[in-house]
């Protein structure tokens, strides 16, 4: 069980040439440098698990589950310098991006 007030954060992206594996390992690069953020308890990046059941959308191209401490920590995340030189160098990787965060219920 998580500790109370934790926030997660689970970012999907959509690559902008799908299928392009050079694409999807710099996106991925880019994600690793950025989990240096010490606002980031912890990460985890992720591809499609090849799992199919009508509820699974796997159209993503790569995913990015953040988990921090509280929502002040996740509010600090997003102006962060590496978090905004990601989102600077990378954005030409991805045509869309769906984020869903949520905390303990």
């Amino acid at each position: 069980m998580f500790q109370k007030d934790v926030f997660i954060h689970h970012v999907y992206f959509w690559l902008s040439a799908p299928g392009n594996i050079t694409d999807r390992d710099k996106l991925i690069e880019g994600l690793t440098k950025l989990s240096v953020v010490t606002s980031i308890q912890s990460f985890h990046i992720g591809l499609p698990a090849g799992t199919s059941r009508e509820v699974i959308d796997s159209s993503y191209g790569v995913s990015w589950l953040l988990i921090f401490k509280n929502k002040e920590d996740q509010d600090s995340y997003q102006v962060d310098p590496d978090h905004l030189h990601f989102v600077d160098t990378c954005k030409h990787l991805w045509s869309k991006v769906v984020v869903y965060d949520s905390v303990e219920a």
